[in-house]
């Protein structure tokens, strides 16, 4: 069998897969041990199944799949290419290592009142739609993808129901809609200029746009798509929405859903809109995102939400690559969001275990978890300087990157965006280290309510009953599984460190291929 057989059957089953799992287990929902056991070996595989097509596409070249006997531009086009492939690699990582976190969870507190079994259909559902999104050739297959991963991100956010996650979920479904909505036009604009919404042959004719006209409906887009990643200042939803949710819940929204946003704007930017005639404004957009988000993040007593305007500030590096429109920038972008998306996931799962271990994430009533748990200690201690950029870790690498590119593209507003990255990168060390020195190293009893506790963690509902810290009778009890998938994302952060030189080389030619828009031409149109 060769290699262009070997795909056509690899390409749909990251769809497919997903998509079978989540009706099978929604079947599934009276028997919890096989409901989990499938969601848990279907995300397994994917990883498995992702990895071997970032394998064949690095040696082969991209390979395209035509779907229902069309041909594009008029069909429906998966396309695996190098930086679709790789997006998917990593999000199949981060949604099996929440997975193996949320089983681990359910299987010690699920309870019959908690609608858990709902959990892993609609979880299923959700890694479907990332799946669609990062595979479509077209602008309305981008869309459907969306929708997807929105619909299913709409009961995750709420699973519970209290108050607070309700009154969230609005907010975050009205944000979400309007999003939408916004798409919805930019694809009429699209598709009245152009006639198509294949994204190469888009790319192929919006050179016969009026400049003007083209700009617009670039600008269009990246309103939708920049609310989806929430960049300044259309990310004021994100940290209202996220924290709360439970910790499982917030870990894949923060690390992968916000990327989803960011792989789109790096799509049509270099397939669709590749004159960069809004790169000046990209570069204004990604400082103010760095900016905003790390001073939003310094503000804060809660680590949810510490860590959600981080997840907002450095948005900011992965547009300020995009925004150079080089070769060299885009490289930094794609590697610093596979960065990103395996430790802010892993912060936010450890953030989990901290609420198990002391019944809350406010800064307010934290103390002594470096004494009282090592473990938890050095789960956080990890992704923290490699969040903050310490060297050699992946996150010191990708900002490397992107001040080289940086610097080799010069100009005022270059060097601008440079000196903010650096004080970016400062800032969130700063934070890193805030939330160790009062939550891990300083006395509980310092605190200033560093007496109350939760009456008890509880993964998908609200628990208000505040007790004395020393009254709980479940401190310290930690399934393994909860654990260990922390530990193994944090492994895979790590083992992006470890392996920078291959991954780097793989996100180089990613890049290249992305800045010559007539190689995706080549490939996508018969």
């Amino acid at each position: 069998m060769t290699m262009t057989n070997l795909m056509s059957y690899l390409i749909p089953l990251p769809i497919i897969l997903p998509a079978v799992a989540a009706a099978l287990a929604l079947l599934l929902g009276r028997h919890p041990l096989a409901q989990r056991l499938t969601a848990f070996f279907t995300l397994l595989a994917l990883i498995a199944l992702n990895g071997t097509m970032v394998w064949v596409v690095d040696h082969e070249g991209s390979h395209t799949l035509q779907i229902g006997g069309w041909d594009a531009p008029i069909g429906i086009t998966l396309v695996a290419d190098r930086l679709s492939t790789i997006m998917l690699t990593v999000s199949a990582i981060v949604l099996f290592c929440v997975v193996w976190y949320a089983i681990s969870q359910g299987i010690r507190d699920g309870g019959d009142d908690e609608p858990v079994a709902v959990f892993l259909p609609t979880y299923l559902l959700l890694s479907m739609g990332v799946n669609v999104s990062f595979l479509a050739g077209d602008l309305f297959n981008l869309y459907v993808g969306f929708e997807i991963f929105l619909v299913a991100s709409y009961v995750l956010l709420t699973l519970g129901a209290s108050p607070s996650r309700v009154r969230a979920g609005v907010g975050y479904v009205m944000v979400s809609m309007a999003s939408s909505l916004v798409f919805l036009f930019a694809l009429a604009f699209v598709y009245a200029s152009v006639g198509t919404i294949n994204m190469a042959q888009i790319g192929e004719r919006m050179g016969d746009i009026p400049d003007g006209t083209r700009a617009a409906i670039f600008g269009v887009v990246l309103v939708a798509f920049g609310i989806k990643a929430a960049v300044f200042p259309l990310d004021a939803w994100l940290p209202d929405s996220y924290p709360t949710a439970p910790s499982l819940v917030t870990a894949v929204f923060a690390g992968l859903l916000t990327k989803v946003g960011v792989y789109a704007i790096i799509r049509v930017r270099s397939v669709i809109f590749s004159d960069g005639s809004l790169d000046t404004l990209l570069m204004v957009v990604g400082l103010a995102t760095m900016v905003m988000g790390i001073l939003g993040a310094m503000a804060q007593a809660d680590i949810k939400r510490l860590l959600s305007f981080t997840l907002v500030s450095h948005i900011g590096y992965m547009i300020f690559g995009v925004a150079l429109g080089t070769a060299e920038g885009l490289s930094g972008a794609i590697f610093y969001a596979i960065h990103h998306i395996l430790v802010q996931t892993a912060l936010f799962l450890v953030v989990g275990l901290i609420e198990r271990q002391a019944g809350t994430s406010s800064l307010r009533r934290l103390g002594s978890l470096a004494y009282i748990s090592p473990v938890i200690a050095i789960l956080y201690f990890i992704p923290a300087i490699n969040l903050g950029g310490i060297p050699p870790f992946s996150g010191f690498i990708g900002k490397v990157m992107l001040i080289q590119a940086g610097a080799h593209e010069g100009g005022w507003l270059p060097w601008l965006l440079i000196g903010g990255a650096i004080a970016t990168s400062l800032l969130t060390l700063y934070t890193m280290i805030l939330v160790w020195s009062k939550g891990f190293w300083r006395d509980r009893r310092d605190a200033p309510e560093g007496a109350l506790a939760l009456a008890r963690p509880a993964p998908l509902a609200d628990v208000t009953d505040e007790v004395a810290f020393t009254d709980r009778d479940d401190v310290g009890r930690m399934p393994f599984g909860m654990v260990a998938s922390t530990a193994t994302l944090i492994a895979a952060s790590v083992a992006v460190t470890i392996f920078a030189g291959p991954l780097t080389d793989i996100t180089s030619r990613s890049a290249e291929a992305l800045s010559d828009p007539a190689i995706y031409r080549e490939e996508v149109l018969p």
